[in-house]
């Protein structure tokens, strides 16, 4: 069965996984990922086998999956030779560095065009290509911190809660990147040319929080509400979570007034209807009555362990959902119907657990090819095909310049 990238050919070069991402999902789509990594500074003798843990992590590393893998020194002339050579048979490059750093590589997208004027170039930096922070260092949690969104997350009086690095650096430019990789693949086919991908984690943050109701009230009223606040800032009885009597935690998000209404005829409490979400709530914190209501609440599902009360609502109607660690969520019947745990057999360290593929398509469908390269795992294969012989890779090898 055929995949909807088949034949697609995509050069990385990233040092940080949200980029990975990125090519992983291109990848997972019948792609051919070729990542360009830095070679050790003491490479072991060629033939040598890798060490089993590092065989074994990458296996295991989920963003690294469907993808082969070359050691080159970018920073020889014979290696930015090199990197000319793939650029000019590639369809796409994405790459994960500060504005500049590929122009000292000789891999920026002036000099790669003028090889390959159908090449796709996507940037994934921390600011974009122009503006007073370009070259600034950064990660997830600045860019939240600058584009208001940290200053939402968590509780009242209390300091943000940060989210891990979900949102600027996967939801945010891994996401970005391959959607504006993919419209220039569209484009291509009418234009027959590549173009620029520019793409800043600090936009995507800001475009993530453009599509929420609290950038809408602010750019509606200019009014904005505060950190733990608003009506999905968790004050409100009607979305939030709850403790419950084996001390883990449950999940309430009716947010439309008939699904609270649901909620609250479930829970024996009808009375409670009137505190259904309105058009204030996005800009306000819960008043008094609302918190009171919350704490009655609080006190009914105290009744039952969370399990109990998840089983009981599987037939009312409503918006609730057990709050899980991670384990507990690979073992979810859900996750596992959907095949969002898979398990390969990987002829290097045996049987791997990884999550399965998100994007589920009926005539094309992603598939797991193999499992993540060691470093510079098929160096060998992709100069061979270039044209060297094993003298050619082997001079290349004693060089420093491939390994």
């Amino acid at each position: 069965m055929s995949s909807p990238l088949d034949g697609i050919r995509v050069l990385e070069l990233v040092r940080v996984a949200p980029g990975a991402l990125c090519t992983m999902m291109l990848a997972d789509m019948g792609a051919e990922v070729l990542k360009i990594e830095t070679p050790p500074a003491a490479a072991p003798p060629h033939g040598s086998p890798p060490a089993p843990e590092a065989t074994r992590r990458a296996a295991f590393n989920f963003v690294e999956r469907n993808k082969r893998s070359i050691a080159i020194n970018l920073k020889t002339p014979e290696g930015q030779r090199l990197l000319h050579q793939l650029a000019a048979e590639a369809d796409v490059l994405v790459e994960g560095f500060r504005p500049g750093v590929m122009a000292r590589l000789g891999g920026d997208y002036e000099t790669l065009r003028q090889l390959n004027p159908r090449l796709i170039y996507c940037s994934l930096s921390g600011f974009g290509q122009e503006g007073p922070y370009r070259d600034l260092p950064a990660h997830d949690i600045n860019y939240l911190a600058i584009g208001g969104v940290l200053n939402l997350i968590g509780e009242p009086g209390r300091p943000p809660a940060i989210p891990l690095n979900i949102i600027a650096d996967y939801a945010g430019a891994a996401l970005h990147g391959v959607v504006g990789i993919l419209l220039a693949l569209l484009a291509r086919q009418r234009t027959g040319r590549g173009q620029f991908v520019d793409i800043a984690y600090l936009d995507t943050t800001v475009s993530l929080l453009a599509a929420t109701p609290v950038l809408r009230e602010f750019f509606l009223t200019g009014e904005v509400c505060g950190r733990g606040e608003g009506a999905l800032g968790g004050s409100y009885p009607y979305y939030t979570t709850y403790e419950t009597a084996d001390g883990k935690l449950l999940s309430v998000g009716c947010t439309e007034p008939w699904l609270w209404d649901n909620f609250c005829k479930a829970i024996g409490r009808p009375d409670l209807s009137r505190f259904a979400r309105r058009p204030e709530h996005f800009t306000r914190a819960a008043d008094a009555e609302a918190q009171q209501a919350k704490q009655e609440i609080q006190a009914i599902l105290r009744q039952k362990t969370r399990d109990e009360w998840f089983a009981y609502f599987r037939d009312k109607n409503v918006c609730v959902g057990p709050v899980y660690t991670v384990a507990e969520t690979f073992s979810d019947p859900q996750v596992q119907a959907r095949q969002m745990v898979v398990e390969v057999d990987d002829p290097r360290v045996g049987r791997v657990r990884q999550a399965g593929i998100a994007i589920k398509l009926s005539e094309t469908p992603g598939r797991i090819r193999r499992l993540g390269p060691t470093l510079g795992e098929h160096t060998d294969e992709v100069l061979a095909a270039l044209g060297y012989d094993a003298a050619a890779r082997q001079r290349l090898r004693q060089a420093g310049v491939v390994a």
